[in-house]
């Protein structure tokens, strides 16, 4: 006797049931530490579905095999790209942004007398926020290439660091950049679109890093952003991050989260709050 076809928990032309998004999500947390709950499956197969398609696979579980096969490895990379979300602007969450400045004015001077200024934007996406972060500082120090003032941007999406490097942006989209920044390092290449010129670009490394894998940077950073990451992961992972990036932060640095996060775990006894989701490491001073 035949025995019955399990049943579908998202509907469309795949075959798409429980065991199925059990294997996605066990493989995503397994890889990226990206914990996905039974009420994303419709997310999963909105997005999934174009790889099936791409594939020419039939159903999910042809595609499941695939990935987990030892042929499956690319596909595997490409299945996290599609996964990970990748919501981002420029100058998001701008409190952050004028925290930053505020910092870091008080150490123009030493800066230009060769003071090193280092910031990781984790989780970059297609580079807003490194960006931003890059417009912040030449707002301060117009000619900071000049000093050992650096930006490190890193995410596990390849796709999104091709565009991140490209640092072309429909206008629109840079209606949030101030108005005198957008105009004396951002220019339009033509059919609404801006490109960032070469001052912020020189500013910012990409790399692509996997959170939850090995981190060959040793820092020490004076500022972390690692804002609308960590809400992706389940306690156990978020406590684990955080407690790795705490290290690389300077004495008197400091941890920028996103709104909807927090800084939990052994991680906490090492900052106070110096403002809105934003962290300052105890025992020194930054500048």
């Amino acid at each position: 006797m035949t025995e019955p076809a399990a049943a579908p928990i998202a509907a469309g032309e795949f075959g798409f049931d429980r065991s199925d998004f059990a294997f996605i999500a066990s493989a995503i947390y397994e890889d990226a530490g990206i914990h996905l709950p039974a009420s994303k499956a419709n997310l999963v197969y909105s997005r999934l579905a174009k790889r099936l398609r791409a594939l020419g696979l039939e159903s999910f579980r042809d595609y499941c095999a695939l990935v987990g096969s030892e042929d499956g490895a690319q596909e595997r990379a490409q299945m996290i790209a599609a996964l990970t979300t990748n919501v981002t602007r420029f100058f998001r969450e701008p409190h952050h942004f004028d925290h930053l400045r505020k910092v870091v004015e008080p150490m123009v001077k030493d800066i230009r007398s060769g003071r090193r200024l280092r910031i990781w934007s984790a989780g970059c996406s297609s580079g807003q926020e490194p960006y931003s972060i890059a417009l912040s500082l030449l707002a301060l120090i117009p000619d900071a290439r000049a000093y050992d003032v650096r930006i490190l941007a890193t995410d596990i999406n390849p796709l999104v660091l091709d565009t991140a490097r490209k640092a072309t942006y429909p206008a629109e989209e840079a209606v949030a950049v101030p108005v005198e920044l957008r105009r004396s390092w951002m220019e339009s290449i033509g059919g609404g679109t801006l490109r960032l010129d070469e001052a912020p670009r020189g500013l910012v490394t990409f790399r692509q890093l996997n959170l939850i894998g090995g981190w060959p940077m040793k820092g020490p950073f004076d500022a972390v952003f690692c804002r609308n990451v960590v809400i992706y992961f389940d306690e156990k992972t978020q406590m684990r991050l955080l407690n790795r990036i705490s290290p690389l932060i300077r004495p008197g640095g400091y941890l920028y989260l996103g709104h909807s996060e927090r800084l939990i775990g052994p991680a906490e006894q090492s900052f106070r709050i110096d403002g809105t989701t934003v962290y300052r490491k105890i025992g020194g001073s930054p500048s």
